[in-house]
């Protein structure tokens, strides 16, 4: 099957939870054992997620209604740092901790999301550091909502999670409607985001 059809949406789906089952068991198969890259394993998720919900019209909603962004924001330590000259004796600390744009389908969005405790805010920051789904379903109401895109209404946040309880990042999901998504939408999320710490070295 070429890999384009996995984001297909069978018409015999007529729940959300069957439909995050099935996007669940298409994620597994890409997810090749021995590809454990997590640039090339969350780009993939985040554009069969992506193009899935877009399938799925009749729960998530079409035009105005549409899931407008999905991706990831990941741990800063995860990206390769700045070379340091070999002349420089000194190397600064960071002194903000931070979320940068990972893999992600959708408008271009922030580029970055500070998570130092105390100036921390938005939805992503949130689920970071609180290491829990956070689900907003009118982003408008949310207390220091971060705007990438100001048509976005309602927006769903799970973090990435290791078996050592260290947090990589967190899978975030945008919607142009009020109250998109719901319980079924958290646990369906929390499993992929399940399946992916797991099939990732980070």
């Amino acid at each position: 099957m070429p890999h384009a059809d996995s984001a297909l949406v069978p018409d015999s789906i007529a729940s959300k939870t069957e439909f995050w089952e099935h996007v669940h068991s298409q994620i597994q198969a890409l997810l090749e054992p021995e590809q454990r890259n997590w640039v090339t394993n969350l780009s993939n998720a985040a554009s069969l997620v992506y193009n899935s919900l877009l399938a799925f019209p009749s729960h998530f909603g079409e035009g105005e209604r549409a899931v407008n962004w999905c991706g990831f924001y990941l741990d800063a330590p995860l990206f390769p740092q700045r070379r340091i000259s070999p002349e420089s004796t000194t190397q600064s600390k960071p002194t903000t901790s931070r979320l940068l744009l990972g893999p992600f389908n959708g408008r271009p969005a922030c580029q970055y999301i500070n998570t130092t405790p105390g100036k921390a805010r938005g939805v992503c920051a949130d689920a970071f550091l609180q290491r829990r789904t956070v689900l907003v379903e009118d982003v408008e109401k949310y207390p220091g909502h971060i705007a990438c895109d100001g048509a976005t209404r309602s927006e769903i946040v799970c973090p990435l999670v290791l078996d050592d309880g260290n947090i990589v990042g967190v899978l975030d999901l945008d919607c142009l409607a009020v109250g998109a998504f719901n319980a079924e939408d958290k646990a369906g999320l929390e499993k992929i985001a399940e399946l992916l710490v797991k099939s990732c070295d980070w």
